[in-house]
């Protein structure tokens, strides 16, 4: 049991009865056709001031309608628009924007680009645009289009590849995508950056047919996991090189949310039991640690000690990650607690401060970020409530009030005042125009893609449409049965050979729904331990622990406080090389936890890197 004071928890009640109002009339089939409509002028507004403005650079400068390289100079804002073109059903556009990438975009540049950003936006976009362009099934197939998109993700991607060249397998934050990674560059890289990879390289190797993509973003899941802290909280920044944690604070926003949004999504879209048992050891103890209904905190990892009651704009996604794992009654009540802050202010400053009730100071910004309106999108997918769709609408007004200006739609530097900043970034297009326009198609009687098109779709965390065709989800039974997608090259597709036994689409709890998918399992972490698959998992004798059946046990800090250092052994376990403690350390209970008395410096305001902003 948490130990909060008691002015802890009254701060909470009353923020509740403060935050209370009264809806507006709820909104009507008609109407959500009348906002669907409204948010495709949106996004045409957007890209349209883009196009004009600001291709081929990064990103549109929407106040003087100019534009500018953020991220690596090839036409970032359209790669990360591709999928949302096609989604429109927008065939002329997303065949021109094809082509042109096609002929136009190379990545043998000298520039110094940020693993996870490069990932997520132009990595995401070019699989998700390809896996849509030469499939018949999506019906927005390009007759002459002959994989070039998938060529230049392979060739991006390798050139990422030396960013994990390192002892723990935990990326650098930053390579050079003609020189590999500065002899200069940080060792310290974010929780979030490193464990947000898995989708987009997983998917690469399972369409390039070349195991390592998957294998080194695998291999820093794993890097990060073993180093855990003895009450599974991971830290929000790691150093590389020693895996010694930089910064211990442990939370659901800044720096960290998409590890955890990854692990249940590379489980879903690849069917890999490994993700699932590590997302419910780490849920398990995100809910009893992090979980102050309604709302989050910031706690030290190994003392679970409160450090900041901060509402951060980042960890808005939560909610919408919780109707994927099938946990809908908290993400209801922390979706209304996160929505009460927007209607305080007409959009989510970057931090919330839970103890004054007012935004955190130096976090006064909206950088247009999605994250609340995904998981309303999410939640009304859940529930049909129409709650969602006043949610919705009431975004819809704030953002063209708000922030929309000549050429675009601006960033808000102070949510108080509404301040326009002259700066749209590339997600705006890619995710935050795209939930609002799905969440209204839905409510209108959907005709997309995504809710009507022949494949379940997992979005990425930079909202990419990712489908789970036999090619990439069903890979690893290729052969199994007749029909099965499978490669001719018996040593690659020996890498993929798996243990693990999937039932049509249900495997261990998880059942797919067409354009959705619920996760089942206990939410009482005191009555439950998740080590076990029942059976499920071929060759494991029932009763092992995930560390015994994946190999991921705790790895030891270099040193003690006194100095001395653990001696470690090198082990095989099911095929994977692992460090392991010569002494496996005792599980602790809560009550055994002492309070940590470090005090550990804040991230400055910014994107981080988990979600989008280099959170």
């Amino acid at each position: 049991m948490k130990h909060w004071s008691p002015l802890f928890f009254s701060i909470l009640i009353f923020s509740d009865i403060f935050f209370c109002r009264t809806l507006s009339e709820s909104v009507t089939p008609e109407e959500a056709k009348q906002l669907r409509d409204e948010v495709h002028e949106m996004f045409y507004h957007a890209f349209n001031g883009y196009m004009e403005h600001a291709f081929p650079l990064d990103e549109l400068k929407p106040l003087s309608c100019e534009g500018e390289d953020t991220l690596g100079g090839y036409a970032l804002t359209l790669i990360d628009s591709l999928d949302m073109l096609a989604l429109l059903g927008d065939r002329e556009r997303f065949t021109e924007s094809v082509e042109w990438i096609s002929k136009n975009v190379r990545f043998d540049i000298n520039k110094t680009v940020s693993v996870f950003e490069t990932t997520i936006r132009i990595l995401g976009g070019l699989l998700s645009a390809h896996l849509i362009a030469s499939d018949y099934a999506t019906g927005m197939k390009i007759p002459s289009y002959d994989d070039e998109l998938l060529h230049l993700a392979e060739d991006l991607a390798r050139r990422l590849l030396p960013a994990f060249d390192t002892p723990t397998g935990i990326p650098f934050g930053s390579v050079n995508l003609l020189h590999g990674v500065d002899e200069n560059e940080s060792k310290v890289t974010s929780t979030a950056g490193g464990g947000t990879l898995t989708l987009e390289f997983g998917v690469l190797s399972r369409l390039t047919n070349d195991p390592i993509f998957e294998q080194v973003t695998k291999n820093a899941v794993r890097g990060l996991w073993a180093r855990r802290s003895k009450i599974n909280l991971v830290g929000a920044h790691i150093d590389v090189f020693t895996g010694e944690w930089t910064q211990k604070d442990a939370g659901i926003g800044t720096s960290i949310d998409s590890f955890y949004e990854y692990l249940l999504k590379a489980h879903l879209l690849f069917g890999d039991e490994e993700y699932l048992f590590i997302f419910q050891e780490a849920y398990e103890a995100a809910m009893r640690y992090l979980y102050t209904d309604p709302w989050y905190v910031e706690v030290n990892m190994n003392s679970a000690a409160l450090v900041w009651p901060l509402f951060n704009s980042l960890q808005a996604f939560w909610p919408g990650l919780q109707v994927l794992a099938g946990d809908i009654d908290p993400a209801i009540r922390t979706h209304a607690a996160f929505f009460s802050v927007w209607t305080k202010y007409g959009f989510t400053p970057e931090g919330f401060n839970l103890a004054t009730l007012g935004v955190q100071h130096g976090q006064k910004s909206y950088p247009l970020r999605p994250e609340l309106i995904e998981s309303t999108y999410w939640l009304y997918k859940a529930t049909r409530d129409s709650r969602y769709l006043d949610a919705g609408r009431d975004m819809v007004a704030s953002l063209q009030y708000g922030a929309r200006c000549t050429c675009g739609y601006c960033h808000i530097s102070d949510v108080e005042f509404h301040k326009q900043e002259d700066h749209m970034e590339s997600f705006f297009l890619a995710e935050t125009v795209k939930y609002l326009w799905l969440l209204f198609d839905l409510a209108a009687g959907p005709d997309n893609l995504v809710e009507n098109g022949p494949y379940n779709y997992i979005f990425s965390t930079e909202g990419h449409l990712l489908p789970l065709t036999p090619q990439i989800s069903l890979v690893r039974e290729h052969c199994s049965y007749l029909g099965a997608y499978c490669k001719s090259s018996h040593m690659r597709q020996k890498s993929y050979t798996s243990d693990i036994s999937m039932d049509s689409q249900e495997t261990n709890g998880t059942r797919l729904y067409k354009g959705s998918v619920s996760t089942s399992f206990a939410s009482d972490s005191s009555s439950q331990k998740f080590t076990s698959a029942s059976g499920l998992i071929k060759g494991v004798c029932p009763g092992l622990t995930h560390g015994q059946k994946f190999g991921i046990s705790y790895v030891a800090s270099p040193t003690h406080e006194d100095g001395s250092s653990d001696e470690r052994e090198t082990t095989m376990v099911q095929n994977h090389p692992v460090e392991v403690v010569a002494s496996p350390p005792p599980q602790h209970s809560q009550a055994d936890v002492q309070k940590d008395d470090e005090n550990a410096e804040k991230p400055s305001e910014g994107r981080s890197e988990s979600h989008s902003p280099e959170n």
